[in-house]
């Protein structure tokens, strides 16, 4: 049979790419390289981090703060292997959901190794080397990511391991020593953190979560300190060695001081790298950049007509939801439709506790730029929903126009963040002044007066309640 696109990879990006293209009338077929849809996301990624995050939160509460809720408990402890298990049910059941939508909407899933043998044709090679061919019109790489590593550090998945291990731990570590101060490494620390275990995190920058704005970054350190964390900032990892039951991690700073750090876990989260592997671009002529990443044009096309790319395949942030955007948009984009793309106004989250979230312009990138802008903040004690719930950690931080008011970023810490800043989209994309909402009725007691106030905060200094 032929197709009229062929979607490789079963990501969000590539999940959503295939229903668009279904639901638009188009034969849609799927390769999935492993037994289970869903890709890198909802497999070993975003949805079992998030089931764990939950999980040990929950654990930290009864344990430091139902106390003064009043609540009382007694011989609290973890069971780690039914924290797993519900993690894994939670990673069947969306899994599963995704299935359903393939038979929904009439795709015809492949699983195997997908490779093109050229530009109109893909071998899938099952587990058992079993080979099958699909002819298709178009094509769509949604291939994804996998965790990056240094050439030193040899990954043994059981003492130096990446996030996908960390996701399925028998024990509880004594102490884990966290390379990479960024998003995966602050959300997979916190999980274990909580739960009990020492957590020392070692970065090469001066910052964590360094892609976010500074405030947010001095804000979420601040927060995990007091949690216990230990950070080795501006600190080069230049050693990391294991034996069957602890790992050594050697770094040095700037000034050259050497620091040695021994644990029993060692997570290397220095990021994730373009997974092209075994797709034999080069039987298809389609071209990557030197950092391994597919190039493609303003329509999400490759140098190749009738081959397109999407997701952490390609530049840009190495996000789920910018993944799903890049779907619909390429088979919009097929269907001789004109979608868009703001890639400005694409959120980025951290699941920790407090939450980190942002879109927009940072701060840095304001004053690079030299574009003339306000800012107004409004900190999470000052709320009372934050004072009910015991949360006062955090802030919202709001950046705008100095002369047209228009917002251009803005940067969130605290609780339920990560659902707060579809507000702050929802207003760009829509060309929003701080002064529209700082006279939009908020809810009270909510966190997301905290984002008001800030635009009150940036429009001459008229926040109320501080």
């Amino acid at each position: 049979m032929k197709y009229d696109v062929t979607v490789i990879g079963s990501g969000p990006g590539g999940y959503i790419a295939a229903i668009r293209c279904a639901q638009l009338g188009m034969k849609v077929a799927i390769i999935e390289k492993y037994n289970t849809l869903g890709g890198t996301c909802l497999n070993v990624g975003c949805i079992p981090s998030k089931a764990l995050l939950d999980s040990s939160e929950h654990y930290h509460n009864a344990a430091h703060t139902f106390g003064e809720h009043g609540i009382e408990l007694k011989d609290l402890k973890v069971n780690l292997k039914q924290m797993i298990d519900r993690k894994d049910q939670v990673v069947n059941q969306v899994t599963g959901g995704v299935d359903f939508l393939m038979k929904k909407n009439k795709i015809d899933v492949f699983h195997g190794l997908g490779s093109f043998i050229d530009k109109h044709t893909v071998k899938v090679t099952d587990s058992e080397g079993k080979e099958s061919k699909v002819e298709t019109d178009r094509v769509i790489i949604a291939t994804g990511s996998k965790p990056a590593s240094l050439p030193f550090i040899e990954i043994d998945k059981k003492r130096i391991i990446t996030s996908t291990e960390a996701l399925g731990l028998q024990e509880i570590p004594k102490h884990m020593i966290v390379i990479g101060g960024g998003v995966i490494g602050m959300e997979l620390g916190s999980v274990y953190k909580r739960l009990g275990s020492e957590v020392s995190v070692v970065e090469f920058m001066d910052d964590i979560i360094p892609s976010m704005d500074k405030t947010m970054g001095k804000e979420l350190k601040k927060s995990l300190k007091k949690s216990g964390f230990k950070f080795f900032l501006g600190h080069k990892v230049t050693e990391v060695s294991s034996t069957a039951k602890t790992v050594t991690v050697k770094a040095e700073n700037k000034k050259g001081e050497l620091v040695e750090l021994k644990g029993d876990y060692c997570l290397v989260s220095i990021g994730r790298r373009p997974y092209t592997d075994g797709l034999n671009l080069e039987n298809a002529g389609v071209k990557s950049d030197d950092r391994g990443r597919i190039e493609v044009d303003e329509h999400l096309r490759t140098n190749v007509d009738n081959i397109y790319a999407i997701g952490d395949v390609v530049k840009g942030a190495m996000l789920a939801h910018k993944a799903e955007e890049e779907g619909v948009f390429v088979a919009e984009a097929i269907n001789g439709q004109k979608p868009h793309i703001n890639y400005n106004l694409i959120p980025g989250v951290v699941y920790t506790w407090p939450e980190v979230a942002a879109v927009g312009y940072t701060e840095e990138q304001l004053k690079e730029s030299g574009r003339a802008y306000k800012s107004g903040s409004f900190p999470y004690r000052a709320l009372g929903r934050a004072r009910a719930s015991m949360d006062i950690d955090g802030l919202v931080k709001v950046l705008a126009d100095k002369e047209t008011d228009e917002i251009l970023g803005v940067h969130m810490i605290g609780a339920r963040t990560a659902d707060m800043i579809a507000e702050a989209v929802v207003a760009m994309e829509f060309r929003a002044s701080a002064e529209d909402i700082s006279r939009m009725s908020h809810a009270h007691p909510t966190y997301t007066e905290a984002f008001k106030e800030a635009c009150l905060a940036a429009t001459d200094n008229r926040a109320l309640n501080i």
